[in-house]
């Protein structure tokens, strides 16, 4: 099925530069781009979301971590969530709403390789198949569920706990069975970990001079699973409150610099006394799973409804001036650039 011509003009927006040492706007440049041709088996995707991840400062770095810096004078990569606009492939028809990795694009074509799912956008908006119901989702699924492995009654402490992934965490630790306590910054986001995601503490350590005593009042009988995306002084004030068989998941380092690694405690003789376990995940290794961990998400959902916060910023063009805000922590909820209107 062929649509209707499409008229807008295109963009891209291309990686110039690497950080030296911050991520700032200025890495990035908005180009115009020729409309794509669609050819047999291919359809033509009008991005609507751009999600921005933590992760970015990893993929646009000199040097790879686990995966290749995404190269200088192309369009940045990202997760998006897009109508179909065009199409030649019989799989995706006219309409069709899709999350995939379109990247920094305002058009792109596909031949469905890098589409991860078709969209239903009776279940929710479409914007959560890149957050509660897409990657975030996941990711915070595979760190708990698979990696700590909580059980009913446990303590599960949650970093960035007001965060896109942070706040699911919660949210499933609370379905679980657990006591969940979060550590933000901000006296809003830690409002939020308590009256909209259901943590039943929150630490604002931004305003706490002793962040490990407000973790002793937080949490009296210690710490069983640790899901953390900051590492530094948080991860080690935690660590230090672990029980017997403790599971640690670490989902990111936002705290601490990527490279050149940096040195600090060290956690070998905690994680034998208590004979715990650490793990650090990728999300993009279980992609295998990826279907039914989203559809697992989907039936919670519509048991009960998650709650989230979306930090939405308009504009492709805008989206280096919205990555440097989340980097800095001036988000509030998961950040999103609306590349056009919905469907």
């Amino acid at each position: 099925m062929i649509g209707a011509v499409m008229t807008d003009d295109n963009l891209h927006v291309l990686l110039r530069a690497r950080p030296d040492p911050a991520v700032t706007a200025g890495l990035f440049e908005p180009v115009a781009a020729p409309m794509p041709t669609v050819g047999d088996g291919q359809f033509l995707v009008r991005v609507v979301w751009l999600s921005l991840e933590p992760a970015m400062r990893g993929w646009i770095a000199e040097a790879a971590n686990y995966s290749k810096p995404v190269p200088l004078g192309t369009p940045m990569t990202g997760f998006t969530v897009g109508e179909v606009v065009e199409s030649r492939h019989p799989d995706y028809p006219v309409g069709t709403v899709v999350q995939g990795r379109q990247g920094w694009r305002r058009y792109a074509v596909s031949d469905g390789s890098d589409i991860d799912r078709i969209v239903d956008p009776a279940v929710a908006p479409i914007s959560t198949a890149v957050s509660v119901l897409g990657m975030n989702g996941a990711t915070a699924y595979v760190g708990l569920v698979d990696v700590c492995q909580p059980k009913a009654g446990e303590t599960v402490v949650v970093t960035t706990a007001a965060g896109a992934v942070g706040s699911m965490v919660g949210q499933i630790a609370r379905r679980l069975g657990c006591r969940v306590v979060g550590v933000a910054g901000g006296p809003d986001k830690v409002r939020a970990c308590r009256e909209e995601f259901g943590y039943d503490a929150a630490i604002d350590y931004k305003a706490t001079p002793d962040l490990g005593a407000a973790l002793d009042q937080a949490c009296p009988d210690g710490v069983d699973c640790f899901f953390d995306n900051v590492g530094a002084e948080q991860f080690d004030r935690v660590l230090e409150r672990i029980n017997v068989g403790a599971r640690i998941a670490v989902c990111g380092t936002i705290g601490m610099p990527s490279f050149p690694l940096p040195t600090g405690p060290r956690p070998n003789r905690q994680l034998l006394i208590k004979r715990a376990r650490m793990q650090g995940f990728i999300i993009l290794d279980h992609y295998d799973r990826y279907a039914s961990i989203i559809g697992r998400l989907t039936e919670w959902h519509r048991a009960e409804p998650f709650r989230w916060r979306e930090d939405v910023t308009d504009g492709l063009e805008n989206a280096g001036v919205a990555l440097e805000r989340l980097l800095a922590g001036r988000n509030a909820g998961k950040t999103l650039v609306r590349v056009g209107p919905d469907p």
